[in-house]
């Protein structure tokens, strides 16, 4: 099976667990580098797309950008010995109109400021809409900085005594100063399935998706619920299809906010569907010859699926007949 192109896959990023308590000291040390994140979205730089130089800006921690807004600091591991930190400085303001339609808005990018050596295209983009473009390494880091913020800007209470508690740990944990509790960063497992029937596949969209997107069936496993049969409860609520036994073939961390997508594959016994409007507003079977036509772009109705997400990595594998 080819992964290649699954973004978030894990690029050998050092997590230095060991090295969390020294943090303090390692951020002033002068050698370490720092990934600016506003509002969930990493500082980048160059040319997006394929053939493209999309990477991420690191920074020195004294760094104008990071400064002057008030950082929270995140140590995220280490690269050949250089200390690698997230810097949050989502209290700066947007720098101009691009980024008014809100950092959910993939098709926004918000200038960075002119500041020190900056390159000019120096930005924040939606992590969704570059991921395609970074190296391994970069997609490990950037989703691990998105998420831990993240994690730290939905907890910043304590959920035993609802007192506001304080990160500690470089970032990796929250502790509680009134009942003395340790929050930790949570994930939460999703199961994504390519269903399959022969020829075909199905494919799905929630409401108020964009006109012509289309995916594999997914949703939140359940207390108590295995991976397989969290696979054949969503399938059979979204659709009303009864699927068989079910495999993992891959998984990929997915922060937004804190999933795990679990890949699976499974084959339906029958091809009558009953959809649940609640859950989704539409779902077609998928001929193998009409997935040829999605991926080329040329598909009358169904636009072609994200590069790197996992869905579009399971397809394109069961085309190829590599799962």
């Amino acid at each position: 099976m080819d992964l290649s192109e699954l973004a978030f896959g894990g690029g050998g990023l050092d997590r230095a667990a060991h090295r969390r308590a020294e943090a303090d000291a390692l951020l002033s040390s002068g050698t370490a580098r720092a990934l600016p994140i506003w509002r969930g979205r990493p500082l980048m730089a160059g040319v997006s797309g394929p053939g493209g130089d999309l990477h991420l800006e690191l920074l020195a921690t004294d760094h104008p950008l990071i400064t002057g807004h008030d950082p929270a600091w995140i140590f995220l591991g280490q690269q050949d010995g250089t200390p690698l930190f997230a810097a949050d400085i989502s209290a700066m303001p947007a720098y101009s109109h691009a980024a008014d339609g809100g950092p959910g808005d993939p098709g926004m990018d918000m200038p960075a400021p002119p500041l020190g050596d900056l390159p000019e295209d120096a930005r924040f983009p939606d992590l969704r809409a570059a991921l395609a473009g970074l190296t391994p390494f970069e997609s490990e880091l950037a989703a691990t900085a998105r998420g831990i913020l993240e994690w730290h800007r939905s907890h910043g209470y304590c959920a035993a005594c609802g007192e506001k508690s304080n990160m500690d740990q470089a970032g990796w944990r929250r502790s509680c100063p009134s009942c003395g509790r340790f929050h930790f960063p949570r994930t939460d497992p999703v199961v994504i399935m390519l269903v399959t029937h022969g020829n075909s596949v199905l494919l799905g969209r929630s409401p108020g998706w964009p006109d012509g997107m289309y995916s594999l069936l997914a949703g939140f496993m359940e207390p108590g619920e295995t991976v397989s049969a969290a696979v054949a409860r969503e399938v059979q609520e979204e659709t009303g299809v009864i699927v068989g036994p079910s495999r993992i073939l891959a998984t990929q961390p997915w922060p937004f906010p804190a999933s795990l997508m679990i890949g699976c594959w499974a084959e339906a016994t029958h091809t009558e569907m009953t959809l649940d409007p609640a859950e989704i507003e539409d779902a077609h079977w998928v001929s193998r010859e009409a997935l040829v036509d999605i991926f080329a772009g040329t598909h009358p109705t169904i636009r072609r699926p994200r590069r790197g997400a996992i869905a579009q990595v399971l397809m394109k594998n069961w085309l190829a007949g590599t799962l």
